[in-house]
């Protein structure tokens, strides 16, 4: 199938609508072996996906890693990679986002993926205060001018940062949580982004799998999944699982979704297409651990638009149920 494209803000890029969230293949989302890896990012571009979202540390490179051994052997067109630096700081404090070991980062990545130059390069959710630090962003130019970087982003985590990064001319993109439980940024961000061009990547669509529709107060995940051991924000911040959303108060909200869903097409796939309904969104990164998850993502860009009942039905649970937990969080 041939996946639709979106412009990828001011970049010149055109870029499925649907990409690949390559989190899952490092790790923190239960166990996948390195073959059925491969397999299914390679059934993502398959099925037409052009834009792959990994980070340094999703398995301590071990995503970067494999995308680079699928890419090898791929003889489609190749995809744009965006990769994600910042998190291997420990302490992860603003301090730390200097020249220097931004520079170590980007080498490392560009090993990992072995290429000569990112094609992206986003800041990995910093701390807030290094939005307010215009040498982080000349540092960032820098790796543009030595030819280590085409372009950059930030990846953030609140709305107040986005609105603050895109202030700065050379960030092209912003990644951001968007989705039915996080509505927020349509109200004000996706405007300005607009406005300016820049684009927007679209993350944790689907709830941490909430909004799949398939979960309930008797599922289990192993021990080395966010979902659980980060509940509460022990690990990263709570708002990268589940949305932030309390899961009994998230299973509750799905209940009320489900009747919206229409016969024959699944929530996820339903999930993606809401996203996909804002203009300002670039491109949605569901992640997957099958090929037959990394196919089911892609055939939500086939869907047709949501009605403007459903929509306002929408909003209305959002409203209702989730706002209260996390509209004024992110």
């Amino acid at each position: 199938m041939t996946l639709r494209a979106r412009a990828f803000g001011r970049t010149g890029w055109s870029v499925s609508e649907i990409g690949f969230g390559a989190w899952a293949l490092g790790g923190d989302w239960g166990p996948v072996d390195e073959a059925q890896a491969r397999d299914t990012l390679r059934a993502a571009l398959e099925a037409g996906v052009t834009f792959i979202d990994t980070a340094d540390v999703y398995g301590d490179g071990r995503s970067e890693r494999i995308i680079r051994d699928v890419l090898q052997t791929w003889d489609g067109p190749r995809p744009i990679v965006a990769t994600k630096v910042g998190r291997r700081l420990s302490p992860h404090v603003a301090s730390g986002y200097t020249r220097p070991n931004l520079e170590a980062f980007v080498d490392r990545s560009l090993q990992n993926l072995g290429v000569e130059r990112l094609d992206l390069v986003q800041l990995h959710c910093p701390p807030t205060e290094v939005y307010y630090r215009p040498e982080v962003f000349e540092a960032l130019n820098a790796l543009v001018a030595a030819g280590k970087v085409q372009h950059y982003g930030v990846s953030v985590e609140k709305v107040e940062e986005a609105l603050k990064a895109i202030e700065y001319p050379n960030v092209v993109s912003v990644q951001i949580i968007y989705n039915i439980f996080r509505q927020r940024p349509a109200e004000l961000f996706f405007r300005e982004a607009r406005a300016r061009n820049v684009a927007v990547i679209v993350r944790v669509p689907l709830a941490s799998g909430l909004l799949t529709g398939k979960m309930s107060r008797d599922t289990r995940f192993a021990q080395d999944d966010h979902r659980h051991f980060n509940r509460h924000g022990e690990a990263f911040d709570v708002g990268e699982t589940f949305a932030g959303v309390p899961y009994e108060v998230g299973l509750e909200a799905v209940e009320a979704i489900r009747p919206l869903v229409p016969g024959g097409t699944t929530m996820a796939a339903f999930a993606l297409r809401w996203i996909l309904m804002a203009d300002a969104v670039s491109v949605v990164i569901p992640g997957a651990k099958s090929r037959a998850q990394a196919q089911a993502n892609v055939a939500a860009s086939t869907l047709p638009p949501l009605s403007d009942e459903t929509m306002q039905a929408l909003r209305a649970i959002y409203q209702e149920r989730i706002a209260p937990y996390v509209h004024h969080r992110w």
